[in-house]
């Protein structure tokens, strides 16, 4: 994992959730994003609510299993693509796994509860949340990934 200079001191010293609004890392190897994962759940911090964004294929639902890992999570994880959502249970409470990519509208999602989902604390790790509109509540955190070759990718942390 390549970090910035600035953002490898910044996350040596612990102080990155206060002085960075945006973190980005170069990652080569899948293994990386098990620490990784731990880097964004320092970065998150009180926020629950986690949406991922990129092209498919671009890593989302490989983040999103360190993510679960690094929460706790013992069950075995996969995509909800066909179930819009997977529920795990973890040492920390619920972790909701939600795939929108297969809605057409935001008033499906409405239709299954996310707004219940979204508001009682418990984790909700987001693929394809431009698909649900202005139904994310302020204060989540956002997670771009952009494959730059067929095993590397730059993950951005930030919050909008």
């Amino acid at each position: 994992m390549l970090l910035t200079g600035l953002i490898f001191q910044i996350h040596i010293a612990g102080y990155f959730c206060a002085m960075s609004s945006q973190l980005q890392f170069t990652v080569e190897r899948v293994e990386d994003l098990d620490k990784l994962a731990l880097t964004l759940l320092d970065f998150a911090g009180d926020e629950h609510i986690i949406a991922f964004e990129g092209e498919m294929g671009a890593g989302k639902t490989t983040f999103i299993k360190s993510i679960c890992k690094a929460l706790g999570v013992l069950d075995i994880t996969s995509s909800p693509t066909f179930s819009i959502v997977n529920h795990y249970l973890a040492p920390r409470g619920n972790v909701y796994h939600f795939d929108f990519y297969r809605l057409n509208d935001p008033s499906e999602a409405l239709a299954i509860g996310v707004d219940e989902y979204f508001s009682d604390g418990s984790f909700c790790l987001i693929e394809w949340p431009e698909k649900v509109g202005n139904l994310l509540p302020s204060g989540h955190v956002k997670v771009r990934i952009e494959p730059l070759s067929s095993t590397t990718r730059t993950i951005t942390f930030y919050r909008p």
